[in-house]
């Protein structure tokens, strides 16, 4: 008896779990953080959890970030969903008529129209999830993403370990000598570094070259 009254209890939570998630207005939700944070893996997660509410999602990610696959967003852990590359944030618009739920991986790489789109988007009811690098490797605010937190109903700061000293990392370290602010990479390129770890790195680096 007392098992079948744990179940229903589940069933009941359950149900108005996922009734709230297929009944949330339109909002922006922005997960952003340094590399190797977990801000793919929570985007997932988000989709995957509104998939399973029977909303209709849409998924997408810069063309140019082909590192895992060429359509699909992976994460570090290699999960993966199902995604749209596209070239411009103007491409939403036109893919996204009909769709609950619209999410985009690695904002920082889309053009500063990505603001405008976001938010009509949640003007017409629809849910935004957004997952980008709040910085790039020198610690500058990158592309959209400041505007886009600005801007949104929600915001998530997800952290990275320290690969130094343990601490929640600041900003991601690149490790090779190239100073293209956009260089696709992973473990061989960039390192997680807290502040005091980061400035130690530049320090360093600044000494070798003399």
């Amino acid at each position: 008896m007392h098992f079948f009254k744990c179940i229903c209890i589940f069933a009941v939570a359950m149900t108005e779990n996922l009734t709230g998630e297929s009944r949330r207005p339109g909002r922006i939700e922005v997960v952003c953080g340094s590399m190797f944070s977990g801000k793919t893996e929570e985007l997932i997660r988000r989709m995957r959890r509104a998939q399973f509410a029977k909303q209709k999602v849409e998924i997408f990610k810069p063309a140019i970030d082909v590192r895992y696959s060429e359509e699909d967003v992976v994460s570090h852990d290699r999960h993966s969903i199902p995604s749209t590359p596209i070239d411009s944030s103007a491409s939403i618009l036109l893919l996204s008529s009909d769709i609950d739920v619209v999410g985009i991986d690695e904002a920082q790489f889309l053009d500063d129209g990505l603001v405008d789109v976001c938010n009509e988007l949640a003007n017409r009811g629809i849910r935004v999830i957004i997952a980008g690098l709040d910085m790039d490797f020198k610690g500058v605010p990158f592309g959209p993403m400041p505007a886009l937190c600005a801007i949104a109903d929600d915001v998530t700061k997800v952290h990275a370990i320290c690969v130094k000293c343990g601490n929640l990392a600041y900003v991601s370290h690149r490790i090779v000598d190239n100073d293209r602010r956009v260089l696709l990479g992973e473990t061989a390129e960039y390192e997680p570094l807290c502040r005091e770890c980061y400035q130690k790195a530049i320090q360093e680096s600044k000494n070798e070259k003399g």
